[in-house]
């Protein structure tokens, strides 16, 4: 018997577009722009998603471009004195943006300069009267918007994030012509702090890592960084109320105590101005596990409902002990509305929330059913899944593109709050890893993310430090890799190949 993918199971009748809409007569005065032969529409196998088509096949260009979020590139300019945290917002930016679908990448000014000159001497170079020094950093931002150019124009790229100091009104006229000239949009993001400390702090966490400083003392590279940023103070001219009140910009003061926010003009813009209002830098951790072993995780089915296991109620005593044997304070714990994770937070013994963003990928048609079952009634499907795990939408389920975009109100949450416990699902916990670790869409759904393992995560300067804690409680196998033959005619034998062992 020949197995139909649920997709056609469920939409099996080739769409028609309606008489009444072919037919149509033009309106006067609208005969040049009313189309003679309307598309008839297919549906993405990939992403159940409808698209036009032509003589019943799917456009090619149609199905193979992405999902754009933009409705012209945007180019976001960093603003601010050194030292004052445009790197580290830049780098969350950009992580952020590629996160949620949006190819971003950024473009740092500091490391075009330290390419073109080899060996930094001290903060002379930066002297304003440096007349050869000035003229390497102009060469230098110079490349760097060409390359940004590139990116946006040749190479699929939607943000592109110009990190400098930009302090000059001169230099961000300089930008804002070069934006025009190409189409893009241009966003300001500019960074105030007056804070000592924070000053200091940033100079020593982040400054003295730098290749700058690879041979001297601390004393020594903080006294020249600090006569480094003498050096534009003088000619340093902030974002005005006034005078720029015709530019798009978020004004950050002292790490985000205040905002002044001015002319959003686009969705992307007020995403940007959203996620910037809502990190920080105070340290903390963030503890990220799946529920306990469930019912259905031994049996090898996906998705459902299940309680726990024996094993599982195990773990969630250890995870108990484990939390306590930290001495988090004003830990928060966050779940899931399903009964696997609520049950292993309930042996914690302290309030939590429930988020029912925080539920498991719907498998939609396949949930609760074992992978050889899937392979079984839908070979098609168990194939597709297995060529682009990222973006394949389960028929009436969900993707992991689909999760990502669920899961951004917990991204943002966690931004917000200090020390968090989320108890979530495999799929949840690999989409929540990636933006953390930075990992790429094809990384995504292979990312590692075994039962009884806790994941402590402390973001750092530019990144996040991982430790994996293991509670030593056995549990089920539930990480299937991708095999190697992804070809939909392949036999059962080898569509199997990499499913884990179960009961």
């Amino acid at each position: 018997m020949k197995h139909r993918s649920p997709s056609e199971q469920h939409h099996g009748k080739k769409p028609r577009v309606p008489a009444a809409a072919a037919s149509a007569s033009p309106q006067d005065g609208m005969e040049d722009k009313a189309p003679s032969n309307p598309r008839e529409l297919t549906q993405n196998p990939l992403k159940k998603i409808w698209m036009p088509c032509k003589n019943g096949l799917p456009e090619k260009h149609i199905s193979q471009r992405k999902v754009c979020m933009t409705n012209c590139p945007t180019l976001i300019v960093t603003v601010g004195l050194p030292a004052r945290g445009k790197t580290y917002i830049s780098k969350k930016l950009t992580r952020y943006l590629n996160w949620i679908g949006v190819p971003t990448r950024e473009f740092n000014v500091g490391q075009y300069r330290r390419e073109f000159v080899k060996i930094y001497k001290s903060f002379e170079f930066f002297r304003p009267d440096n007349e050869e020094g000035l003229k390497i950093r102009r060469q230098c931002a110079s490349a760097a918007l060409n390359d940004v150019r590139q990116y946006l124009t040749e190479e699929g790229g939607q943000v592109a994030v110009f990190d400098a100091t930009n302090t000059t009104r001169e230099r961000r006229e300089t930008i804002i012509q070069f934006a025009e000239q190409n189409g893009f949009k241009v966003f300001f993001v500019e960074s105030v702090c007056e804070d000592p400390d924070v000053i200091q702090e940033n100079i020593v966490q982040v400054k003295l890592g730098s290749p700058d400083y690879t041979n001297c003392n601390t004393e020594e590279a903080v006294e020249d960084f600090m006569k480094r940023i003498k050096c534009y103070e003088n000619s340093y001219e902030t974002l005005d109320e006034v005078l720029d009140r015709d530019l798009s910009y978020i004004k950050i003061m002292d790490v985000g105590q205040r905002y002044l926010v001015n002319r959003v003009l686009d969705h992307i813009q007020s995403r940007i101005v959203y996620y910037l209002m809502n990190i920080h830098i105070t340290p903390r951790s963030i503890y990220l596990c799946r529920h306990g072993e469930s019912e259905l995780n031994v049996k090898g089915r996906i998705g459902g409902d299940s309680g726990l296991t024996p094993r599982g109620k195990e773990f969630a005593k250890k995870l108990s002990q484990f939390i306590q044997a930290q001495s988090i304070s004003d830990l928060k714990v966050w779940t899931s509305q399903m009964k696997r994770t609520i049950q292993t937070a309930e042996a914690l013994s302290v309030p939590y929330e429930q988020w029912k963003v925080l539920n498991e990928i719907d498998a939609g048609v396949c949930e609760e059913m074992m992978y050889e079952e899937i392979q079984d009634h839908y070979p098609l499907e168990f194939a597709l899944r297995d060529q682009d795990k990222y973006r394949y939408r389960y028929p009436k389920g969900e993707s992991y593109e689909d999760l990502v975009q669920r899961l951004e109100p917990v991204i943002m949450e966690l931004e917000r709050q200090e020390n968090v416990l989320v108890i979530c699902h495999q799929a949840v916990m690999r989409c929540l890893l990636a933006y953390f670790l930075d990992k790429t869409a094809e990384e995504l759904p292979y990312l590692k993310c075994p039962l009884h393992t806790v994941l402590k995560l402390t973001p750092v300067a530019y990144g996040c430090k991982v430790e994996s804690i293991s509670l030593n409680v056995d549990a089920v196998n539930t990480h299937r890799e991708r095999p190697e033959n992804v070809d939909v005619s392949r036999m059962s034998e080898e569509a199997l190949l990499t499913v884990p062992a179960h009961q």
